[in-house]
């Protein structure tokens, strides 16, 4: 089962993998860069979106450089205030090669409103570097790492958002 996810963050790659092995064997991913065509700071629809051009990008690549894969797979995090509060919300786009897709999302986190200024002129990962000195949190644990006090990582919303699109192509055609 071969993989191309339009990343090379180490803990989105992790994320993607732990997921797609709980119900595939002989799992290879491979983090191949490409643009996601939104702002660096992705708000509301831009973060689905962004998800959905990375996968588009990513097959593009895959077809110029003769690369085959059974999924091609992206990950999106951003801010939404579609559920009255601000929240990041991590967003996942597979296509299969039959080309059916999916969406899923992560567990989404609370931001409060007096950062949202800031965020959307710079991005999520600046404040949160600012707020807790640290340069790392876009390492593969992410902020949330900062946040939930060690408790959760970026790999585990990852995870989570895979798992979730996952359901449409596990359950063979009762779920699409």
């Amino acid at each position: 089962m071969k993989i191309l996810i339009g990343t090379k963050n180490k803990g989105k790659i992790e994320g993607a993998k732990r997921a797609f092995e709980k119900y595939f064997k002989d799992v290879t991913i491979e983090g191949i860069s490409v643009e996601s065509e939104v702002a660096d700071q992705p708000v509301n629809d831009e973060i689905l979106q962004g998800a959905k051009n990375r996968v588009k990008n990513l097959k593009k690549y895959a077809e110029e450089n003769m690369i085959e894969a059974d999924f091609f797979v992206a990950m999106e995090s951003g801010i939404t205030d579609k559920f009255g509060t601000w929240l990041n919300l991590t967003t996942v786009y597979i296509e299969n090669k039959a080309e059916e897709g999916a969406v899923g999302f992560g567990p989404a986190y609370p931001i409060p409103d007096r950062y949202i200024d800031e965020i959307r002129k710079k991005e999520l990962s600046y404040v949160l570097a600012k707020l807790f000195e640290s340069k790392e949190l876009k390492a593969p644990q992410g902020g949330i790492f900062q946040l939930s006090h060690g408790q959760v990582t970026r790999i585990d919303l990852a995870e989570q958002a895979f798992l979730m699109a996952l359901t449409c192509f596990i359950n063979g055609g009762i779920w699409k």
